[in-house]
């Protein structure tokens, strides 16, 4: 494949650690000696440079209106290596963006110059998520053990597999008590996809429950960099490794 891999990340709920999932995957990408972008893609509730303390001097919507190029939007976090597009919060012109208005971003982030661009897509299946989803190589979709979290990741994989036949979705299981009850969770989708859509994504992993996430988030700093031993670190880690 030339260019960069998009990595597109969805949940369909809110909640379930999708955005701190996406910066700590960055990290741990940047670590393993890729050069990546994280694309802060919720449309009007962007809150990546909430969660690391940043303030962005530009953000996605000046990049989108044409006002600034790609390179003076991007900012660099040093601190995990890698670099980021801010998103622009509270923004109803952004959210309600059509599909096709997307087109020149996602041109645009296929001919930069990064090993992986991590998008962080909005909850929900509005329009402009779908068509990020599908404009990507891969698409990992987050889910807990909720009922709710299940209901809304299977919707995210039927439209998906309606938007993009043959497409490469992989499930990610968020604050698992155990890898067990991951495992668990996991079947409940897999079944349920092979029974409504004739297919199964594959699983990417299980991050278990860890209180060293919250801490993390709360002190608006990275999970393998104030608790690299954690269990959650670790399992980011395996994720990181099967994405290949």
């Amino acid at each position: 494949m030339t260019g960069p891999r998009l990595i597109a990340i969805a949940s369909g709920k809110g909640g379930v650690g999708k955005t701190w999932f996406s910066i700590t995957l960055a990290h741990a990408l940047a670590r393993s000696g890729r050069r990546v972008l994280l694309v802060d893609a919720d449309l009007g509730l962007a809150n990546v440079d909430i969660q690391l303390g940043l303030t962005p001097a530009q953000d996605l919507g000046a990049l989108l209106a044409g006002k600034v190029p790609l390179s003076d939007v991007v900012m660099r976090y040093t601190e995990g290596g890698f670099d980021i597009l801010p998103g622009r919060s509270g923004s109803g012109a952004l959210a309600g963006l059509s599909g096709a208005a997307l087109g020149p971003l996602v041109r645009m982030l296929r001919e930069a110059s990064y090993s992986d661009i991590l998008l962080d897509l909005a909850a929900g299946l509005e329009a402009p998520v779908r068509r990020l989803a599908a404009a990507a190589d891969m698409l990992l979709v987050l889910a807990t053990g909720e009922p709710t979290s299940l209901t809304d990741a299977y919707a995210v994989l039927k439209l998906y597999a309606s938007d993009r036949a043959g497409g490469n979705a992989r499930v990610i299981v968020n604050q698992a008590p155990t890898h067990a009850a991951g495992e668990r969770t996991y079947q409940t989708l897999r079944r349920a996809s092979l029974a409504f859509l004739g297919q199964a994504p594959e699983m990417a992993g299980i991050i278990r429950r860890d209180e060293r996430v919250p801490d993390a988030i709360r002190r608006q700093t990275l999970l393998l960099t104030r608790h690299p031993t954690s269990l959650a670190a670790d399992d980011i880690g395996q994720v990181c490794r099967s994405l290949g």
